[in-house]
């Protein structure tokens, strides 16, 4: 008698001890999703990079085409890092007594990469897809959808989550890019993007 309660008290243990881990659980993806905690984000993050290139000036001065840059970012996860070949289509003339200039330029003639400090950044377990979330973002902007996005429908896209990058001196980080930030966006009903688990990670 004494080992089948020993049994039973085992197993209500065991029940109690689940019940008080999933309900943890439950609770702390719960705080998270709804931006209610957050931790390890980096708002406002600003690395030093090797040359200091100004969006402000390029982006918001000149008002070139985020893509121009950003060639990947209609067709890939990843929206790129400009090569040297595109810095010098321009450079070879504009400015080219700078000494940021002549850096980029030696570079250039010695096929060397720039090596830039990544500025956005998440986790390694969340998977991000610039392509998804321009094509998405991008038709909220367009008179038409027969047409492909126009460089102000694509700038308006980018600023969701970069902010105002036209103003940038210096690129930083606007947003937590928390996971409860991400979800707020995805939950807004103008949308209609999933938020089931397997969205973002995979």
């Amino acid at each position: 008698m004494s080992r089948k309660l020993s049994g039973r008290g085992k197993k209500v243990t065991a029940a109690v001890f689940f019940f008080f881990i999933f309900s943890g659980l439950s609770l702390f993806i719960f705080l998270i999703s709804n931006n209610k905690i957050r931790f390890g984000y980096n708002n406002d993050y600003q690395p030093d990079q090797p040359i200091p290139f100004s969006h402000a000036i390029h982006v918001g001065q000149y008002q070139m085409d985020c893509r121009y840059c950003h060639t990947a970012v209609e067709e890939g996860r990843h929206a790129g890092v400009p090569s040297l070949d595109t810095c010098m289509n321009c450079h070879l003339t504009v400015k080219p007594d700078s000494p940021y200039i002549q850096k980029l330029r030696e570079a250039y003639e010695n096929n060397q990469p720039i090596v830039w400090e990544k500025v956005h950044l998440l986790p390694d377990f969340v998977k991000f897809n610039h392509s998804l979330h321009i094509k998405a973002l991008s038709s909220r902007f367009a008179e038409s959808s027969q047409l492909p996005p126009s460089k102000e429908q694509i700038r308006k896209t980018c600023t969701t989550c970069h902010g105002t990058v036209e103003n940038m001196e210096i690129m930083y980080q606007h947003e937590s890019l928390s996971m409860g930030w991400c979800v707020q966006c995805h939950r807004k009903e103008e949308h209609q993007a999933p938020i089931n688990c397997s969205t973002c990670h995979y």
